[in-house]
This record gives structure tokens, sequence and C-alpha cells, in this order.
């Protein structure tokens, strides 16, 4: 019989040696994901110090490059926390003109939609809604459920950052502000907990093998045309939620006040899959919380104790009941059986890099290109003014 491996926990988050392969730890027991994410919100993180010129240099920026058009940003807009207060700060607070992106791919909780749609008829802020076909979606997630990969949500989040990039390409936008930020997300999951969010590549490589369904509306972004848009079209993908003191609480009772926004329960729980992911797949099959992810984040941004966050996992996060009831919501619009769904968690897991996917080396490959024919560009824009 063999000796059972202790548990070990980071002396400053609830991360522990459970949790993921990768976790290391320093003289004072504090792991690598607290070092990682002090150095990245030293980094990025705007210093209050510093806030007030940079709003006012990212605003001049934008407007300047902006003249004569209908719009001046593009964010997008899920219903959740962060993609309403960003809506909230560009349009009221940097005084922008955006155009509001959302994604319907066919989970879209009803508090969700009234959300987006009653956060910016208030700000006054357009809406685009790309419509994806739902037999596409569903095909396309049945694919990564039969593949056994861990990270089904990339079906959705690629799609959404294509269809923001796509869309701020249509109308000649350079700016993509987002809700993405350091203080309530940290910086990097460890690697078996997620997968790059703009590898269309794995996207397709998955579907292909295990898909039937013929994908037409389906957003896409090449990584080509996301090289191009941002190395020399010059798009720039910016947290503007890092140029400010975002905290959850705070701009939680904020919006709820101010915009009449309905609180939903857990981090993106917005959509009814991603619930379910989160609160049964991920930790049923895969023996991953991100909930306590999610809190020690908030414990490094300073915004909980380590006690209060030790407290919080404590709370009933997703019920039984609710469980039940999104199990069936799933089942159903899925169109599987529960003995097939069981199925599909009983595989054996693989790693994404199992199937077709961009590799590092390819990425650089692709950047040398395009840092090479920037300047010919520049000169071919100049030109065609």
């Amino acid at each position: 019989m063999g000796i059972k491996e202790i548990e070990i926990e980071c002396s400053r988050c609830l991360l522990t040696t459970n949790d993921t392969e990768e976790i290391t730890f320093d003289e004072k027991g504090v792991c690598n994901y607290c070092d990682y994410f002090d150095q990245i919100h030293n980094d990025d993180v705007i210093k209050p110090e510093d806030r007030i010129q940079k709003y006012s240099e990212l605003v001049n920026q934008i407007k300047q490059l902006s003249k004569g058009k209908k719009y001046d940003c593009v964010i997008g807009v899920s219903g959740g926390v962060d993609s309403t207060y960003v809506a909230y700060f560009v349009k009221k607070v940097l005084g922008l003109n955006p155009l509001a992106v959302h994604l319907d791919y066919g989970w879209n909780s009803d508090m969700a939609v009234t959300n987006i749609n009653k956060t910016l008829q208030l700000l006054d802020i357009d809406l685009y809604t790309h419509v994806v076909n739902w037999e596409e979606i569903k095909d396309l997630q049945l694919s990564f459920l039969k593949a056994s990969v861990v990270d089904i949500e990339l079906v959705n989040d690629f799609a959404i950052a294509a269809t923001v990039f796509n869309v701020a390409a249509e109308h000649g936008i350079k700016y993509i502000l987002h809700g993405g930020n350091i203080q309530t997300e940290g910086g990097k999951l460890p690697s078996g907990w997620t997968w790059s969010k703009y590898d269309q590549l794995n996207v397709f490589g998955i579907h292909k093998q295990f898909g039937t369904v013929k994908l037409k509306t389906y957003p896409r972004l090449p990584f080509w045309k996301k090289s191009y848009l941002t190395l020399v079209y010059k798009m720039q993908f910016i947290g503007i939620l890092n140029y400010i003191e975002y905290n959850r609480d705070v701009v939680k009772k904020f919006i709820i006040e101010e915009l009449g926004w309905e609180d939903y329960g857990g981090k993106h729980f917005e959509s009814v899959f991603t619930r379910f992911y989160q609160g049964y797949i991920l930790p049923k099959k895969f023996n991953i919380r991100k909930q306590k992810f999610h809190l020690s984040v908030l414990i490094c941004s300073g915004q909980l104790t380590k006690e209060q966050a030790q407290q919080e996992l404590k709370l009933e996060y997703y019920s039984d009941e609710r469980c039940k009831e999104d199990l069936d919501y799933v089942l159903k619009k899925l169109d599987i059986s529960e003995e097939t769904f069981n199925g599909y968690m009983n595989l054996p897991i693989k790693k994404h890099s199992d199937y077709p996917t961009y590799t590092i080396k390819h990425y650089k490959r692709q950047q040398k290109f395009f840092n090479l024919i920037s300047p010919f560009a520049k000169l071919v824009r100049k030109i065609l003014k």
C-alpha cells in the first residue's frame, strides 16, 4: 500500500498541491501563482498617481483615431459584472461612444439578457448581436465532450473573441476595451485548466474529428488575421479595468443601484452552460474548482482575507437542486440522454494538444513574418489615404 502524499496549501492563497502539479512554493510557503499575480499586477495595473494622465492619453488616442467614425471603440457585453461596468465606465467616465457587441450562442440566462438590455438602454449604447445557429453550437459542444478535453468553454470564448475583432475590423475601429482584469481574475490559470482562447485550429480540428454539422454562422478568426489586425493594422485589445481600482463588491453594489443590474450568483454564471460547466463538469470530471482560483485572486488583490475566502469557499456554491435543474436543461438542449452524457464524462481525459493546434513555433513564425511586412503595410496605408 502506497503512502498518500500530504496536501500542501499556499500560505497566502487557497491553492494546493491537489489543485495542480505545477504549483511550487518559496521559502515562505507562497506559491508561484501568487508571485505571478504580484508581477503582473505591478506591471499592468495602472498606479493611482498615474491614472488621470493615462485616462487622458488613452481617450485622446482613441478619439484621434476614430475621427469621422460613428463609434470610438468596441466593447463586449455578456450581462456579467465586468462587462456591465466596462459599458458604464467607457461611456460615462471616459466619455467615449462605444459599440457594444454580444455573442448569442444559445445559452444566455434570462437575467443576463435583461441586464444587457437594461444597461445599454440606460447608457444609450448601440448593440450588435451575432447569433450563431444553434445546431452548430450544439454540434461543437458535443464534439468537445466527445474529445474529452478540459476547456469546453473554448467553443464560446473563441467565438466571442472572433466576433469582437471582426466587428471592430468591419467598422474600422482600432480599440477593443474589454472587462478582463488582473484585480479580480488574476493572470494565468494552471495550464491543465484551460486552453488558448484564440486557437481556431484546435476548435475546428476537434470539430472535424467529432462533428457532423457544417459551420456556417460560427465566427472565424484565423491566426494570420489576428496577427495582421494587431501587428500591422495596430488594433489594440485593452483591459480597461486595469486602469482603475476595481473592487468586486463595490462595483457590484454600484451597478445594482445605478443600472438596476441583477445578480445571477457565481462568476460567469450569466451563461447556463458556463454555470453547469464550472459547477459540475470541471469538479466532477477534471477535479478543478475554479472558485478556488477566483477567491485566491481576491486574496492577492487585498479584496478578501484568506480567512474570509475560506469561509466563502464553504458556502454553497452550486446547490444540488440547481445542478439537477441545469443538468436536465443541458441534456434537453443538447438532445442527449443522461446515459450518453455520463458516457462522455467517463471518457479518458485528453489534452488539447492531442488534436490539431497552433504551436509556439507557429506563433513565432507568423509574428516574425508580420513584423517583417509591417513597414510595407504602413507605406501602403499612407498611399491609399
